[in-house]
This record gives C-alpha cells, sequence and structure tokens, in this order.
C-alpha cells in the first residue's frame, strides 16, 4: 500500500503546483479568458481533491463488499481505518465549511438588498442617499434583477464622464454574472487551501475584465483609467464592495488596473505562445483531476484484488 499512499500525498498536494500555473497564465490572457480558465482550475482541481479522499475512505467499506473482514484488512494494512477515518473527517469538515460558506453568501445578499430598499430605482441604477463614496454591482435575488447601486456621495465625486464609466463598470458584472465565477471560486477554497490563490487572481481579474467592458462602453480607454482612480482614491474604506457579492469598481489593486488601462486593450497571445499557454494550463489542471479520479478507481481495484488474494488464502 505504499504506492496507494504515495499517489494520494501527490493527488493531495498537486493542486498547489497546479494553481500556481493557473495564475501564472492567466496573466499572460485577456481577462475574460483568464476568468474562465481561473474558474476552470478551481473546480476541476477541487472535485479531484474530493476525489482522492472518497477513494481514500472507501477502501474499508468496499472490502466489506467483497466479504473481507474488518480485522483481516487491518492485518494486511493497519492504517486503512486510520486513513479513512481522515479522509472522512476531512470531507465532513469540507461540507460544513461549504454549507457556512453558502449560508454567509446568501446572508450577505439578502442583507444588500435591504439595506438598498431606501433608494431611488431609476431602471436598473439604485441611488441610495450617503455620504460615503460607494458603489458595486448587486446580483439578482429572489426575483429582483440584479441593480448597479451608487450612494449619492459617489455621484458627487465624480464627473459626468466618469460616471459613465463607473456604471458601464457594474454593467460589466452584471451582465458577465461575475458574482457567479467569484462564488465558485470561493466555495472552492474550503477544499484545498491551494486554491485560495486561485480566488484573490480571479478576484483581480474579474475587475480587469469590468474596467475593459467600462472602456470599450465609453470608448477612452484614457477616461476609464481616471474614472477608476478617482473613485479609488474617493471611495470610502468602509466600502462594501470587493467581493462576492458585491463586485466594485473600487476594490482590487487599483493601481495596476489603471496601468493597465493606459496601455492598449489586450489581445489573446497568437500562434505558438498561445497553443504553449492553453496546452500548459489544461494539461496541469486536467493530469491533476485525472490523476485523482483515477486514485479513487485504482483504489477500488485494489481492494478487489486484495480481497481476492486474502479470500483465495482461506
Amino acid at each position: 500500500m505504499t504506492c496507494v499512499l504515495v499517489l494520494v500525498a501527490l493527488a493531495l498536494a498537486f493542486p498547489w503546483g497546479a494553481a500556481l500555473v493557473a495564475r501564472r497564465l492567466a496573466l499572460v490572457l485577456p481577462p475574460r479568458e483568464a476568468c474562465w480558465a481561473l474558474t476552470g482550475a478551481a473546480v476541476l482541481l477541487a472535485g479531484g481533491t474530493i476525489a482522492a479522499l472518497v477513494g481514500l475512505f472507501q477502501v474499508p467499506f468496499l472490502a466489506s463488499l467483497e466479504r473481507v473482514s474488518l480485522p483481516r484488512v487491518l492485518e494486511v494494512w493497519p492504517a486503512a481505518v486510520p486513513f479513512a477515518c481522515a479522509a472522512g473527517a476531512a470531507m465532513l469538515v469540507q461540507l460544513v465549511l461549504l454549507l457556512r460558506r453558502w449560508t454567509r453568501h446568501r446572508s450577505l445578499l439578502k442583507r444588500a438588498w435591504r439595506t438598498v430598499g431606501e433608494g431611488t430605482d431609476d431602471g436598473e441604477l439604485l441611488v441610495i442617499p450617503a455620504a460615503d463614496v460607494d458603489a458595486f454591482a448587486l446580483p439578482a435575488y429572489r426575483g429582483r434583477p440584479g441593480r448597479v447601486v451608487v450612494t449619492s456621495g459617489m455621484v458627487r465625486a465624480l464627473k459626468a464622464g466618469e460616471r459613465e464609466v463607473l456604471l458601464a463598470h457594474e454593467r460589466a458584472h452584471l451582465a458577465g454574472r461575475h458574482h457567479l465565477l467569484s462564488a465558485v471560486a470561493d466555495l472552492a477554497t474550503v477544499v484545498h487551501p491551494a486554491l485560495r490563490g486561485l480566488r484573490a487572481s480571479l478576484a483581480f481579474h474579474l475587475e480587469r475584465w469590468a474596467d475593459e467592458g467600462a472602456a470599450a462602453a465609453v470608448g477612452d480607454r484614457r477616461l476609464a483609467a481616471a474614472a477608476i482612480a478617482r473613485a479609488a482614491l474617493a471611495g470610502s474604506s468602509r466600502s462594501r464592495g470587493g467581493a462576492y457579492p458585491l463586485l466594485s469598481a473600487v476594490s482590487g489593486p487599483v493601481p495596476r488596473r489603471v496601468e493597465a488601462l493606459l496601455l492598449p486593450a489586450p489581445t489573446a497571445p497568437r500562434g505558438r505562445a498561445r497553443r504553449a499557454g492553453v496546452v500548459a494550463l489544461a494539461g496541469t489542471v486536467v493530469v491533476a483531476a485525472v490523476a485523482a479520479l483515477g486514485l479513487a478507481y485504482g483504489l477500488h481495484e485494489y481492494v478487489e484484488y486484495a480481497a481476492g488474494r486474502l479470500i483465495g488464502a482461506r
């Protein structure tokens, strides 16, 4: 069983390297493609981790199906039950954390909708009377469509053209359903700690995606950069935006975002560089997921083989 334990360790350790590769390659992709790549990596790596734990957890159960007594299993592999218990405990903790995180998301969304109830509704725009300089995209909730929420303080802080940039940025968040991508990455972090880096990287690229959408909407990248910078400088330190479910134009590493807007619009890598990046990212993530799934299947086959040997030895 030494080789099995090595495979388990590799399956659980592989996401650290895969997440690093995904973050590095996201930097050379346009924001939209980077967001989808990071979200896909988070889903596959989380799924692979769960598959590895399931495979380890089911060893005693499979042995019982093969009519091998637990004492006999422990004679051959004394660590079977402790490892299975550890895997079961890990999955139970993951389940509890997932439920808590999801409940927290829904609670934040409900509370956000309740706090903007006094705002002035102007189609998709909600202006709330507040001195705080704040703006964020409020996702749909219980039949109510998503809204762009802006405080009166933010309206006063920006010029007319800059307000258009801000509104276009938040509209891009809603149109792209960025809160769902953010939620997926956030939930994946409770499955494996290596995925926390993907969540942080995704948050940056989601803002960059919305920045590019705003720049395209107003047709002026320098105006978009100036608006983002002014909104961030004027923004309240108690701003509620920046994370699921409230995505805000004033969140994230604003200097990097402004610098990117002052450069030409990003384009996807072409030719050999594009193929190499896509192959490296896809290969790394897929290998991690397939390795974990293969481990679960391999443990099943190993138990059947070991059971046959044990029964034949009676």
